[in-house]
């Protein structure tokens, strides 16, 4: 998220927690994690406030948090991610009730939420630390991503996808201050996701929502 104009933020605090256990634990030495329930799955759509955004607004979805995976670093900071130095990408982690909603309807609802044409960028934030990618825990999960995105490619709307489709890393939250950032800061939050293009683009790649 270069460039969204921290000044007046304290700096960034430690990473709060790890999801180590695969999709129904948070690493036990985490103090502050949250406790989850239902089943769990990783997506990155570039600036994670705005990938949190999308997903709580889906029904089933019970809970979105931002924060950072498939790199090498462990317990990365803000500050570290947005440099480009830890090989992580700006992720969520989404709950869900599998009973109203499927794992293969999450990653339909994803594609309209990305630009997956471009790589190691999304929108106006450039870097490998802003690429798109789908996370999977499990085998079933892993070939649900992979025949999305192959049908994707073979009804021709696409000619090459460029989101990454591999298997799930250790998922760290983000600080606090970059959870549900857009209901504690909408002003911000607006400016920046119409500053950056981001529905302007998707309209442009994906058409008029419904």
């Amino acid at each position: 998220m270069t460039g969204r104009g921290f000044a007046g933020f304290a700096s960034a605090l430690a990473a709060l927690a790890l999801f180590v256990a695969g999709p129904a634990a948070w690493g036990a030495d985490a103090p502050n994690a949250r406790p989850v329930s239902g089943a769990t799955a990783i997506f990155a759509g570039g600036c994670f406030w705005c990938t949190e955004a999308d997903f709580e607004k889906l029904p089933g979805v019970l809970s979105a948090v931002s924060g950072y995976t498939a790199g090498q670093s462990a317990k990365p900071t803000y500050e570290q991610v947005s440099a480009g130095s830890t090989g992580h990408t700006e992720a969520v982690l989404v709950t869900y009730d599998p009973a109203r909603v499927s794992y293969a309807q999450l990653v339909e609802y994803f594609w309209p939420t990305i630009d997956p044409t471009v790589r190691d960028r999304q929108f106006c934030d450039s870097g490998s630390q802003y690429r798109s990618g789908i996370y999977w825990q499990n085998e079933a999960e892993r070939k649900v991503a992979e025949a999305s995105r192959d049908g994707l490619l073979a009804g021709g709307k696409f000619k090459t996808i460029h989101t990454e489709i591999i298997a799930a890393t250790t998922f760290y939250p983000a600080e606090d201050y970059h959870q549900d950032y857009y209901k504690k800061n909408p002003i911000r939050y607006n400016y920046y996701r119409t500053g950056c293009g981001r529905d302007a683009r998707l309209e442009e790649l994906w058409g008029k929502k419904k």
